[in-house]
């Protein structure tokens, strides 16, 4: 239940989002061993590693379990979640700005990374990631924008 109340946030985040940002995101994944490969797997590492796992499976339990300050599990980013289901904008301002920012009431701890990381290694992360989408997951989601 409360996996399906975070959906339905996150798509009024992200219709709310959009409206904000004029702006077109398009991040297509990075070929393995490519310079954006090789920077978004650097950054991923350390910078996202910790929570959602150097294999990027997310935390065991994510979809029903809460960590010991009863927050939500960060989930896969591997193509086994829900990480494809969401347009290249809203997953870049979800990394950029954290969804503390862009949910109300957000029950995680994805804080944002943008006095971190600029928008260039905050997009490599996402070309990263997304190498690891079978191509059906990869080719949905990039009609999403």
């Amino acid at each position: 239940m409360r996996y399906l109340i975070i959906m339905i946030m996150l798509l009024f985040g992200q219709s709310a989002l959009a409206n904000h940002h004029e702006e077109k995101i398009i991040i297509e994944r990075a070929d393995i061993g490519s310079e954006i490969f090789n920077l978004g797997k650097e950054v991923y590492q350390a910078n996202c590693a910790t929570c959602h796992q150097p294999n990027l499976s997310g935390q065991v339990g994510w979809k029903d379990k809460l960590d010991n300050d009863g927050h939500r599990l960060a989930p896969p980013m591997n193509g086994t979640g829900h990480t494809w289901h969401h347009d290249d904008k809203t997953l870049f301002y979800i990394t950029k700005y954290g969804l503390a920012k862009l949910v109300p009431k957000y029950e995680g701890k994805m804080m944002g990374f943008g006095d971190k990381l600029n928008d260039q290694e905050i997009k490599s992360v996402l070309a990263y990631i997304k190498s690891f989408w079978t191509d059906d997951k990869y080719q949905y989601q990039m009609k999403l924008n």
